[in-house]
């Protein structure tokens, strides 16, 4: 009787499928140059120019270019964890444009999706933005080389290589650069630093292999080290999916260059395959230096003879004299202030030009200081002008803003992109456009269609929170704004709250005191101390910003004709038991909201506006109980929550909270003018203090 030939055979054909399937699997390629029918993806800016370079990114500002292989490649082993190793290697080139500031940078990435949806460009790389930065559901993996120290992304300093994991925090980096063969990656004396947009071509090598990350770099044409740049252990199978795009993208912001690929390899199974890029020959992005001994005109000079040097260095030495005297005139002109700042100075011709000739149908504001018009710069970048008058004093704001908005970088802050002086008296600030106005408007001034609900009110305080305890902790001097109000929050093209208008800022170093005496600020907006002695101090923010809590979250404004002062009408309100009948009616009509919630921020807005400044919380302590932050893990914190919740909530704390000044929580306008000194100064108008 024949026996079942079955058994026999299965064995042979799992075993020809354990053959078969790494090569099925296998994907190797290899770009000495692009051409427009290479397998690849393009999208934004990038392109493929004349000379078989891939060029990402270009001139144009605010920009991104991606390109990626054309089919996803297999990444990880298919109901299981293991993920499939991988070398890859690549000559790019970030090339500068004269007399431009470069950035921001390039990024090799692994992506499951094609397009550049979800991604921003300048500090954002085109890799991700700042809504999905840090979720573990992004599936994405990149190693960047960025050229601008952003402190959202705790990037340690302007020219560095980073391993990221679903966002732009790096979980690794490096000072650009190379270990030389005779180190062992430890002596930092014996590090090779390589300034990344310099211009030059880099060779990079990244590899994964038995879940170890190695990312390494030269110039193009050396060999390759022995010692990684960085070398990481981590298990990518949690971030990889079976199958994934890969490829490369770059953004431009006010900064721009141009960033290139000129050579790509990649492998899942040959880890040589490198060896292959050519290295050569390639082409240059250096800037040539200007030097005056290698013009043509100075080496045909000199080969003339000794009598026509004499006649042209008399000539050139005439000429230096009236340029040095031309130079002379314009620096008496200017002022000490506008030979620190100057490089954010924009010609006013382009400002012109971007407004219409200040064409009426581009105001979007009026201040107390001049109009603000709407702009668009050349690449179609959206600008707010502000036109600023001198007969108001007009020159101190100014220069206020430019020595502390200009130096100040953070996302709940508007960006001020630079600044105009035509001539004495006429200043011009230019700023971020603010797609959606001031939160001022979508709070008092606007349909029932277009107002804040109340979830978009708590979310844009906390944003401007944030910008605030920035202001007061997180850059190298303390900043006072002095005028937080809701006017001043602008709400950009995803109605994040931004804090603006520091034309009453003022700087000073960590733990010194301010030394102005002058009251300044907005009536209504102003703390009891500050009409007192004309001190403003960071509590002092504090007071203003409780004021904002009360005014966006109450729909009333501090201080209206014929009604109580709406620090003390919550204050009643609370005492009654009725705090939450003093949520804006219309939010109320609507339903949708916390009541809980509410509450806590409507205590938290009387707890900032205390009359006594000590009593009140500090913008750190504000920010975390606006995240709902209830853990304490570091020693200063002295349990903080437990303190402030415990002010919140004790009946006995608020007994005092009209009492502690003649005139209430709020001074009125007749209040300030009879508490002023006569060493004080003060400028009025019908709203506002100190020519505001």
């Amino acid at each position: 009787m024949m026996k079942n030939p079955i058994p026999k055979i299965a064995p042979l054909l799992l075993l020809l499928l354990l053959v078969l399937l790494p090569s099925a699997l296998a994907l190797d390629f290899v770009f000495n140059g692009f051409n427009t029918s290479d397998a690849l993806l393009l999208f934004g800016n990038a392109t493929v120019d004349q000379s078989r370079t891939l060029t990402l990114t270009n001139d144009t500002t605010f920009s991104i270019g991606r390109a990626l292989f054309e089919s996803k490649v297999p990444t990880r082993r298919p109901n299981s964890s293991y993920v499939y190793p991988f070398s890859t290697s690549f000559i790019f080139a970030m090339a500068p444009y004269r007399n431009t500031l470069p950035g921001h940078g390039l990024v090799f990435i692994f992506v499951p999706f094609t397009g550049i949806n979800g991604v921003s460009s300048s500090q954002n790389l085109g890799f991700l933005n700042r809504t999905n930065d840090g979720k573990p559901g992004n599936h994405v993996f990149g190693v960047e080389f960025d050229v601008f120290k952003n402190e959202e992304f705790n990037d340690i300093n302007d020219n560095h290589v980073g391993i990221d994991v679903n966002s732009l925090k790096s979980m690794e980096a490096h000072e650009a650069g190379y270990w030389p063969d005779n180190s062992n990656g430890t002596d930092e004396k014996l590090f090779k630093k390589l300034t990344l947009n310099s211009g030059e071509n880099y060779q990079v090598w990244i590899d994964y292999n038995d879940s170890l990350i190695s990312v390494t770099m030269v110039r193009a044409g050396m060999k390759r080290p022995v010692t990684p740049l960085l070398s990481v252990p981590y298990n990518l199978s949690e971030v990889f999916e079976d199958e994934m795009y890969i490829g490369f993208t770059s953004s431009t912001g006010a900064l721009v260059q141009s960033h290139k690929i000129l050579a790509w390899s990649f492998s899942n199974s040959n880890f040589s395959l490198s060896e292959s890029l050519v290295t050569t020959g390639l082409p240059s992005f250096v800037l040539p230096k200007a030097s005056v001994f290698k013009s043509k005109g100075f080496i045909a000079g000199v080969t003339v003879g000794g009598l026509f040097a004499i006649g042209l260095c008399a000539v050139l030495a005439i000429f230096l004299i009236k340029r040095q005297r031309q130079r002379a005139r314009e620096r008496a002109e200017m002022e000490e202030w506008e030979l620190e700042y100057w490089p954010h100075r924009i010609t006013y011709h382009e400002i012109e030009s971007a407004t219409k000739g200040f064409s009426e149908e581009n105001v979007i504001g009026i201040g107390g200081n001049g109009k603000v018009y709407k702009g668009v710069l050349p690449g179609g970048v959206e600008v707010a002008v502000k036109r600023m008058s001198h007969e108001n004093d007009g020159l101190r704001e100014f220069v206020a803003e430019i020595s502390s908005l200009g130096r100040l970088k953070h996302r709940c802050l508007v960006g001020l992109r630079g600044w105009c002086k035509r001539e004495k008296g006429v200043f011009m600030l230019v700023y971020d456009y603010m797609e959606n106005g001031s939160l001022d408007k979508r709070v008092f001034e606007c349909d029932e269609s277009k107002m804040l609900s109340c979830q978009d009110r708590i979310r844009i305080l906390k944003d401007v929170a944030s910008g605030v305890l920035y202001l007061h902790e997180g850059w190298e001097s303390k900043v006072l704004h002095r005028d937080i109000k809701a006017s001043n929050v602008l709400l950009d093209k995803e109605m994040n709250g931004r804090l603006g208008d520091f034309g009453l800022a003022r700087m000073h170093g960590h733990g010194q005191v301010a030394n102005t005496t002058r009251v300044v600020g907005t009536v209504g907006y102003l703390a009891p101390e500050v009409v007192k002695n004309g001190r403003a101090s960071t509590q002092t923010d504090v007071f203003c910003f409780g004021v904002l809590i009360l005014e966006v979250m109450c729909g009333r404004r501090p201080i209206e004709e014929g009604k109580m002062p709406l620090v003390e009408w919550v204050w009643q309100m609370m005492v009654k038991g009725e705090l939450f009948s003093a949520l804006d009616e219309r939010l109320r009509a609507k339903g949708e909201f916390d009541k809980e919630e509410v509450e806590r921020l409507l205590h938290l807005g009387l707890l900032c506006a205390y009359p006594d400044p000590s009593s009140r919380p500090t913008m750190r302590q504000v920010v975390k109980v606006l995240e709902g932050r209830t853990e304490v893990n570091d020693a200063e914190s002295e349990d903080m929550d437990a303190y402030l919740l415990q002010k919140m909530h004790n009946g006995e704390f608020w007994t005092g909270y009209s009492q502690s000044f003649g005139y209430g929580s709020h001074p009125t306008f007749e209040d300030i003018k009879q508490s002023l000194s006569s060493s004080m100064s003060l400028s009025w108008s019908n709203t506002t203090v100190d020519g505001r």
